[in-house]
């Protein structure tokens, strides 16, 4: 009797025991919301197939004897139409397409457009996620120094240090290695007197000279914040342009190049989360159990912060492809013999009339590849943000 009343009870209350759904994961929840924003999936879908092509472009297109290759001339079949048949005839058997037919026709040197497709899909994406890695790297050093120790004050010293750095760093990159080093040996062992002062003459009066160097400036965060407008008053793609010209043509002189003008966002996303976080019970807790600072900000509130900084790298990735196509088709990207969409493109402006698909093909290869990227981010900005979740 006093089991049916149990039973009736839970009934009646709606507290009666059943199986229970197992609880989803982040990553499960984020995937279904990422499945119902078709544009964001369609980027994702899009963005899978480019690694996977660039991939294949890679291991297809190098190498001494490469599947695809996109050096082969032939003088007597260029500017063929796609999907066109080669005159075997007139082609020596390593100068015919492994695929049989022209897929993409050739240029006005006679190589395969596919070939040199291909090789360029690897040279993009490399430039893309290595640029957009040192962007990345920089913002996040930068925004948690900045949100983090913004308040402490910047000395003359450190001033005349940073200056003596970036000076030695310039005259190296300039190709004058020994006034460089030399500027950088100087500054090093100011950097480690500075140390061994600070560690034995505490509590010591220091001289005249001694006072000054310390004299307080500016606050570390308007330092950098102040940094961050001055590049941004820039145009950055014709600092890129200029700075370009001036190094040696080489693809990672480009991803280096692109990557030192890109940071000034990071730097911001993370310096605002940062700004946020420092507050936190969660801090003040690892404050009090004695964790160092560094490890406060990378193990503890970079993590957290980084769901913008995500949105911001994978729209940066299509902002860095765009910038190396253009500067390939100005001339100013990657050298030959590497083959890139940009430079395609470039060569193919001669023939716009006559062989229209030198421009089409590269030119529409860029826009989906940068559409995507953008669509994926801009999916992943609305699922990171759980104010944003509802519309889904």
């Amino acid at each position: 009797m006093r089991e049916i009343d149990n039973k009736e009870l839970q009934r009646d209350t709606g507290t009666q025991e059943g199986p229970r759904a197992p609880r989803e994961s982040r990553w499960q929840v984020s995937w279904q919301l990422l499945k119902k924003n078709r544009l964001a999936f369609f980027g994702l879908a899009i963005f899978v197939a480019f690694f996977f092509v660039a991939f294949a472009g890679l291991l297809l297109t190098s190498g001494p004897r490469p599947l695809f290759d996109p050096a082969v001339v032939r003088l007597q079949e260029k500017l063929r139409p796609p999907f066109s048949q080669p005159h075997l005839a007139n082609l020596r058997p390593e100068e015919i397409p492994t695929l049989g037919i022209y897929l993409f026709g050739t240029d006005d040197l006679g190589r395969d457009v596919f070939s040199r497709m291909l090789q360029g899909a690897w040279v993009s994406l490399t430039v893309g996620f290595v640029a957009v890695g040192i962007a990345v790297l920089i913002g996040i050093v930068m925004g948690g120094i900045s949100g983090y120790f913004g308040r402490n004050p910047v000395r003359i010293e450190h001033i005349l240090l940073a200056g003596m750095v970036s000076l030695g760093a310039g005259l190296l990159m300039a190709g004058a290695a020994f006034p460089g080093g030399v500027v950088l040996v100087i500054a090093g062992a100011s950097i480690l007197f500075s140390l061994w002062r600070k560690k034995w003459s505490a509590g010591q009066s220091a001289s005249r000279w001694l006072r000054l160097l310390h004299r307080d400036t500016i606050s570390l965060d308007t330092l950098i914040m102040r940094i961050v407008d001055i590049m941004l008053c820039f145009p950055v793609f014709f600092l890129i342009l200029t700075v370009v010209a001036l190094l040696p043509a080489s693809m990672y002189n480009i991803m280096v190049v692109i990557g030192l003008t890109s940071w000034m966002g990071t730097t911001r996303f993370v310096r605002a989360e940062l700004l946020s976080l420092r507050e936190q019970d969660f801090v003040t807790a690892a404050k009090a159990l004695g964790v160092g600072d560094w490890r406060i900000i990378f193990r503890h509130m970079i993590p957290n912060a980084m769901a913008p900084v995500l949105v911001s790298a994978t729209i940066g990735i299509a902002s860095a492809i765009l910038i190396e196509a253009g500067l390939s088709f100005l001339g100013f990207g990657v050298p030959p013999p590497h083959a890139t969409w940009g430079n395609i493109l470039s060569d193919g402006k001669r023939f716009i009339f006559d062989a229209p698909w030198l421009t089409f093909i590269p030119g529409f290869a860029i826009l989906i590849v940068v559409l995507a990227f953008n669509l994926f981010g801009e999916g992943l900005r609305d699922i990171l943000n759980p104010k944003l979740r509802e519309r889904y």
